[in-house]
């Protein structure tokens, strides 16, 4: 943040302004933070120039030096959009009539794709003691059963009802995005867990004297909430040996990934995920590509 030893420039005193706006409302101290720190430092490269000075190549030529500086892309990003919200702000006030930062466009972050268990961590955790490192046993098996075993979201998770378990079909009647309902198939695995979860989930509603059509509850009787999930996701996971980064939605790549691998339809895999485009199934065979380059290097006659 520039001191106050020397003369506020148009830009800074704007920068003041906005910054002061945004304490005004409650944004978080976080954010406001990080607005100060790239928004002080666009005010530094502009220096005493006007806003009627400013151009899109102006702010093209603030990103060139952010390049310069080796700073991350993530980082330059983040600088951009600061300088646009700033923009947004003038525009309110009255102070300019366009937003020359809209014409720059944003640095192309890599796509980081997730870590994915493989196989054989997901076994470990589904076949070993779930009842000294879960709180509920029988319904957290039976969560994990049904985010790896149906692929299914955090949401759609919570959102199941008894009724829409078919027992007799081996599927699940799952309510997605935009309250487009699918039906998911299980194996014996799920059906497993549901054999020793119903009945646990009827004893404590009745000690509870509490009636809900919702599958999974807690302690009180209450639906379960995805923020309670996650959480308890995350607690056996790492309590098990896996990464303290996995979450609900680790256990659906998971899914895919591995449905892909033991060579599964993609647009199998699509149906069941309830993805709309196929586009976003054709993700898993980026995840998957290290298999199938480790299946190519043992199988083809020219690989070895």
């Amino acid at each position: 943040m520039p001191t106050s030893e020397h003369k506020r420039t148009t830009v800074e005193k704007t920068v003041d302004g906005f910054l002061r706006t945004l304490r005004e409302r409650n944004s978080s101290p976080h954010t406001i933070k990080a607005y100060a720190g790239d928004l002080y430092n666009f005010a530094t490269y502009i220096g005493s120039r006007e806003w009627r000075d400013i151009d899109h190549l102006t702010i093209r030529g603030f990103l060139s030096e952010l390049y310069e500086k080796k700073l991350e892309k993530s980082s330059i990003a983040r600088s951009l959009a600061a300088v646009r919200s700033l923009y947004r702000w003038l525009a309110q006030e009255g102070v300019v009539h366009q937003n020359p930062a809209a014409l720059v466009s944003t640095p192309k972050l890599p796509k980081k794709l997730p870590r994915v268990p493989t196989i054989e961590e997901m076994n470990s955790i589904l076949d070993s003691e779930m009842r000294e490192v879960a709180a509920f046993p029988e319904r957290d098996q039976l969560m994990f059963e049904l985010l790896y075993g149906c692929g299914i979201r955090n949401s759609e998770l919570v959102g199941i009802q008894t009724d829409d378990i078919r027992l007799s079909a081996e599927a699940i009647l799952i309510r997605g995005k935009g309250k487009k309902e699918r039906y998911v198939p299980f194996g014996d695995s799920v059906k497993a867990a549901l054999a020793k979860y119903l009945p646990a989930r009827q004893q404590l509603l009745g000690q509870k004297k509490k009636i809900t059509q919702s599958l999974l509850v807690n302690h009180r009787g209450g639906s379960l909430t995805t923020r309670s999930v996650g959480r308890i996701i995350k607690k056996i996971a790492v309590a098990k040996g896996l990464s303290p980064d996995v979450h609900p939605h680790t256990l659906r790549h998971a899914f895919g990934t591995h449905l892909l691998e033991e060579g599964a339809d993609l647009r199998a895999i699509q149906e069941m995920l309830g993805h709309e485009r196929l586009s976003t199934t054709q993700r898993y065979t980026q995840l998957s590509m290290k298999h199938v380059m480790d299946v190519y290097d043992r199988t083809h006659p020219r690989a070895k």
